[in-house]
């Protein structure tokens, strides 16, 4: 909402008595709390708890990929408890982080209390309750924790099929189905049409349609789409730069360990093949500052995109990204060669495809 302030011009010079100007300033006074109220009001206070078990005292991070953050944030623990509170208007998915890089998912709905609770040297079994969404989610980590990928995936089904409004669905299709190399289009596509059939006015899936299109296209042996983006540094970049022996498009962010071990390990590749390797950078943080740090700290000097929108950024829903980690192997033509690579993967195709 934007205040506007209209200017009065004083017409005469009779003064007012100090009795009228007291209570003309107390009915500004009154004017402006209404007006921050009314900007606030539909902003309610999340809260996330929680303790652990050998985990007496440090700090771990939270972040969002919806822009319920524009950058990470930092949750400190004493004595083996946390609190950490935010105000949101909307429903938020964050990702907690702990110091040996596993990731939980957690649901924030505005004016909710979550709590989290595990040992940290069992962090797969962390349990995150007080929401039907978190609890949901929770039993199915339990219980798939020791699964194959087929058994999980067909777990994530049946979740699917008797759970097809949770917002939890969303996110086990693109854990599952759509953040793999190999990436089950079709399989994703019914269970998308599943959920949308249960829940025809959900953007989400409406958006998630709309990239399953691009996405089917994006894959091994398909063509990259042509893109147009400008770099942190202010300069164009497109396909048309991707014009070595072998390219790579790495999306990444500062608060994700893999992405930044990928950038590191293509960083010595590049040195070591020189203009044989191209490299395109886009990183989905929503600060530009922590952007920039990154780079400098890693000496990082190929074009790379941050424009602070991270999933709502146009070169994300052209190229198809759902997700990080992700890369883009590339040839000089724009064929696909690889795609979702981890980092030693990543790191053997690039040495394959371009021998000393």
């Amino acid at each position: 909402m934007r205040l506007h302030c209209t200017k009065h011009t004083q017409r005469t010079t009779t003064k007012r008595p100090a009795g009228r100007k007291w209570l003309c300033f107390v009915h500004i006074a009154l004017c402006i709390l209404v007006l921050l109220t009314a900007c606030h009001e539909d902003e309610k206070t999340f809260r996330l708890e929680g303790k652990f078990k050998n985990f007496n005292q440090g700090e771990f991070y939270i972040y969002s990929l919806d822009q319920g953050l524009t950058k990470k944030d930092t949750i400190h623990l004493s004595e083996g408890r946390f609190v950490y509170e935010i105000a949101l208007r909307d429903t938020v998915q964050f990702t907690v982080i702990f110091p040996n890089y596993s990731e939980i998912p957690v649901f924030a709905h505005p004016g909710e209390k979550i709590t989290m609770e595990g040992d940290a040297s069992h962090l797969k079994e962390v349990e995150v309750k007080g929401s039907e969404d978190n609890e949901l989610l929770t039993q199915f980590r339990l219980k798939t924790n020791e699964q194959t990928p087929p058994e999980v995936q067909k777990a994530v089904e049946t979740f699917i099929t008797d759970h097809p409004t949770s917002p939890v669905s969303l996110y086990l299709i693109n854990r599952h189905f759509l953040l793999k190399p190999n990436a089950d289009f079709d399989k994703a596509q019914q269970l998308v049409n599943t959920m949308s059939d249960a829940s025809p006015q959900n953007n989400d899936l409406h958006r998630l349609k709309r990239e399953l299109g691009v996405l089917k296209e994006v894959t091994v042996n398909g063509k990259l789409p042509a893109f147009s983006a400008v770099t942190i540094d202010g300069k164009r970049v497109s396909e048309a730069d991707l014009k070595a022996e072998v390219n790579v498009v790495l999306v990444w962010a500062s608060w994700n360990f893999d992405t930044l071990t990928m950038q590191r390990e293509l960083k010595k590749q590049k040195k070591t093949y020189g203009q044989r390797l191209a490299v395109v950078g886009i990183c989905m943080d929503g600060s530009l500052k922590d952007c920039r740090e990154a780079m400098k700290r890693d000496s990082i000097s190929w074009p790379t995109v941050c424009d602070g929108k991270m999933w709502l950024s146009p070169v994300v829903s052209t190229l198809g990204i759902t997700d990080i980690p992700s890369n883009f192997v590339v040839t000089s033509s724009g064929k696909i060669l690889a795609r979702n690579l981890g980092t030693t993967a990543l790191r053997e195709k690039v040495d394959a495809l371009l021998p000393k």
